[in-house]
């Protein structure tokens, strides 16, 4: 009884957050900050018993992408490439630009100052808000993760390519999303990189081998994903 109450009450809290941000944005529902449902809420409750730990480098954010470096297809990827830099990953899957915002401004930065975030999110936003809608939203996240942690550099990642072919319309947004954040890079202490060409055909295609189900990427996709951003990740973890 008592964790049926538990769980009511943080339904309720979450809607009455929600339905306060959304009054207080009502032009655009990706700059708003917002939870989710209970189980999503204990999710992120992890992240922030985690966080208040301490002891975390380089901080991955972002959806269902970011957190299959935990499942059978990134796991063995994710251990060798990362696990030593003292990363954490704080990706759920179905998030939106405005889950993030929310997460991170309730607790998942308290505790940890990391020394590089990577964040890479957007695609869930794709079919409900514009372009501009969901830059916006992207923007609104690398601000609060300098307001909240100065010191800590942001790696923002283009959102990956998802459809088979190049102007199927998923595409066409992302590139005009892409666009727009890219100019968020300021050589320091936000640096934009574009891999999304490293999951592509020639022809600009792409396949089930590196994406399954043309959005999720695969154990392959995993692998060229830790390939294109070590580097870079590393000279922002340089002293």
């Amino acid at each position: 009884m008592r964790q049926r109450i538990w769980i009511s009450a943080i339904v309720l809290v979450c809607a009455l957050t929600a339905a306060q941000a959304t009054a207080g944005d009502k032009k655009n529902p990706a700059t708003t900050p917002a939870p989710r449902d209970a189980n999503w809420v204990k999710r992120h409750e992890g992240f922030v018993a985690i966080a208040q730990k301490g002891e975390v480098d380089v901080l991955f954010l972002g959806d269902s992408i970011t957190d299959g470096w935990r499942g059978k297809s990134g796991k063995a990827t994710w251990d060798k490439n990362f696990e030593a830099l003292k990363a954490a990953n704080f990706g759920i899957g179905g998030d939106r630009t405005q889950h993030v915002l929310w997460r991170i401004q309730n607790g998942e930065l308290d505790g940890i100052t990391p020394k590089v975030a990577v964040l890479m999110i957007g695609t869930n936003n794709v079919g409900s808000d514009s372009a501009e809608q969901i830059a916006e939203g992207i923007t609104a996240i690398v601000k609060t993760i300098q307001e909240k942690s100065p010191s800590t550099k942001v790696l923002l990642l283009a959102v990956f390519p998802r459809a088979a072919k190049t102007d199927a319309a998923p595409r066409v947004k992302i590139g005009e999303i892409n666009k727009i954040v890219s100019k968020l890079d300021n050589g320091k202490s936000v640096r934009y990189l574009d891999i999304g060409k490293r999951f592509l055909q020639e022809d600009g295609t792409l396949t089930k081998e590196i994406m399954p189900d043309l959005l999720h990427l695969s154990p392959r996709g995993y692998e060229i994903w830790a390939e294109a951003i070590t580097p870079t990740l590393k000279e922002m973890l340089a002293p």
